[in-house]
């Protein structure tokens, strides 16, 4: 019997306040879209599983980070056992676009010994005529720090499903290839979970009938 999920991937999202995260992430799992949502204190948890080929399932555990100062000595404690992370910027905010390098400094400080797999996301994408940030200088960045770079918008639901799920293929190509292992006390990558196998009585009368000598 194949297993439920072949591995079980965790991922953290970051960014600046007010930037979509809890949104994106609520769209992703939930499928809504809050008009309204209290900015996240500390951190919150998801999780949803995916299908990256067919029969080929990965369960994410999604990690919603605040964004607020007052709270970033609890999001540094969630890098170092997260295996993937998107990081967010809202294209109408370029300050938030500016302040990419610094999440990814901080992130990149706090995973070690391990290293994180990042997709740049440019969130908010259905309010074209308020754009602070051309799509071109954001691919540019995020070429220069080796990462894709998707747009989104949680309201119209624009690429939420694709950011995560080609992030998620990329973490699994690294998997297979031995790029990334699973290591003991590291929680970013665990083995899948396979159900107890029940044979029909069949399959139970021919295993009775094996030579026992």
């Amino acid at each position: 019997m194949e297993a439920i999920w072949l591995y079980q991937f965790r991922l953290i999202v970051i960014g600046d306040s007010t930037v979509g995260k809890s949104c994106l992430i609520r769209r992703f799992t939930e499928g809504r879209f809050a008009q309204v949502s209290d900015p996240t204190v500390g951190v919150d948890f998801f999780s949803r599983l995916v299908e990256i080929e067919p029969g080929k399932r990965i369960k994410l555990q999604i990690w919603d980070t605040a964004g607020q100062e007052r709270f970033r000595s609890i999001t540094r404690a969630y890098y170092r056992n997260s295996v993937g992370g998107l990081l967010l910027f809202d294209i109408t905010n370029r300050r938030s676009f500016q302040n990419v390098h610094d999440w990814l400094e901080e992130a990149r400080s706090h995973v070690q010994p391990h290293s994180i797999v990042f997709l740049l996301v440019g969130h908010k994408c259905d309010l074209e005529p308020q754009r602070q940030v051309s799509r071109q200088e954001a691919e540019k960045l995020a070429g220069a720090y080796g990462m894709r770079y998707v747009e989104t918008s949680a309201r119209d639901a624009i690429n939420v499903e694709h950011a995560f799920t080609e992030l998620t293929r990329d973490i699994f190509a690294l998997v297979r290839s031995g790029d990334i292992t699973i290591q003991e006390g590291w929680e970013g990558v665990k083995s899948g979970f396979v159900p107890n196998v029940v044979h029909s009585s069949e399959e139970v009368t021919k295993s009775d009938r094996r030579c026992l000598c």
